[in-house]
């Protein structure tokens, strides 16, 4: 495994994060595809084992129940100062008032929540899943900070807005003297290069580092049309994200089958080689329901695309309109 600083930080992260959304409870949650504790510790194990020390959940997964298995599993197989570990606030955790968003009782609740379900002091890195279009951006940038000069959170980050309202939450940081963002976990792979517009740029010259989720399209970069799994036929967010373009976007998806072809190699080298190589990247979120998606991914470390093969990719691409901010 390599691993490299996680933007401008002195932070080790593996090149590799694994993602916890596919870890919890199926029959409390809307994904019916994940998985219950016992085979996500496997994963959890496998993951430590192969070099891995980078792990990303939110509290909203399984309503806690995520966080509450992969805590659990590291404190069981690894010492916590060797890991990093990542978790997320923003999404509903309960109906009525105050059950979202980013105000700062949410803020100063959930990470009190977060940290007893992860069964640890603090976390390395504390992101906001979403923009909160209903909080001003002072009370959630000083609460953040406030998070982060307690001891309960090491690092900030965020996931998923517009370019324009990263830079003004990070320019209110700085401002007031308050914790910046270091990382963007965004929505970018090889079908939704919409990122490549202007957050990529902006963090690309700021320094900040891109840790971004569906690397592999939820598995449409390496699937068969044909290959269905109980994530395709159930997962909804899924589909709304992909099946509108799903016609344009065969076009690169026949290249990267065809590449692997070439190359003797695995579709995963492909898809997740092209994203390692892109500037700022420092760790994509691969999510895995079985051994092999968390071996392959670790492989995919050590596999290298020339420049040829990366535009040989990119051509067949057509604007999408973005999905992931709300």
């Amino acid at each position: 495994m390599e691993y490299t600083k996680l933007g401008n930080t002195g932070l080790d992260v593996s090149r590799i994060c694994l993602g916890s959304m596919s870890f919890g409870d199926p029959d409390s949650w809307i994904h019916k595809w994940v998985l219950k504790e016992e085979e996500s510790r496997t994963l959890i194990k496998r993951a430590l084992e192969l070099g891995i020390n980078f792990f990303d959940t939110a509290n909203v997964y399984s309503l806690g129940r995520s966080e509450e298995i992969l805590g659990k599993a590291l404190k069981d197989f690894a010492k916590r100062d060797e890991i990093v570990l990542a978790t997320k606030v923003h999404q509903k955790m309960f109906t009525g008032p105050n059950g979202q968003g980013l105000s700062r009782k949410a803020i100063m609740t959930q990470i009190d929540q977060s940290l007893k379900r992860l069964g640890t002091d603090y976390v390395d890195l504390y992101i906001i899943h979403r923009w909160d279009y209903h909080t001003p951006i002072e009370e959630t940038m000083e609460a953040l900070h406030d998070v982060v000069k307690a001891g309960k959170a090491r690092y900030i980050g965020a996931s998923s807005m517009y370019t324009f309202q990263f830079q003004k939450a990070n320019y209110i940081a700085e401002k007031n003297g308050w914790t910046k963002f270091v990382s963007m976990q965004n929505h970018l792979n090889l079908i939704y290069r919409e990122e490549e517009r202007e957050m990529l740029p902006y963090c690309t010259d700021q320094k900040i580092a891109l840790t971004p989720y569906s690397p592999l399209a939820s598995g449409r970069l390496i699937h068969e049309k044909t290959e269905t799994t109980k994530r395709t036929t159930t997962d909804e967010i899924l589909k709304s994200k992909y099946d509108e373009t799903a016609e344009k976007d065969q076009a690169i998806i026949d290249r990267v089958f065809e590449l692997a072809e070439k190359y003797e190699t695995s579709r995963v080298n492909i898809a997740l080689g092209w994203l390692l190589q892109k500037e700022s990247v420092a760790a994509p979120v691969i999510g895995a329901t079985k051994l092999s998606h968390v071996e392959s991914a670790a492989a995919a470390v050590d596999f290298k695309l020339t420049l040829d093969d990366q535009t040989y990719l990119e051509n067949p691409y057509v604007p999408h309109k973005i999905v992931g901010h709300f």
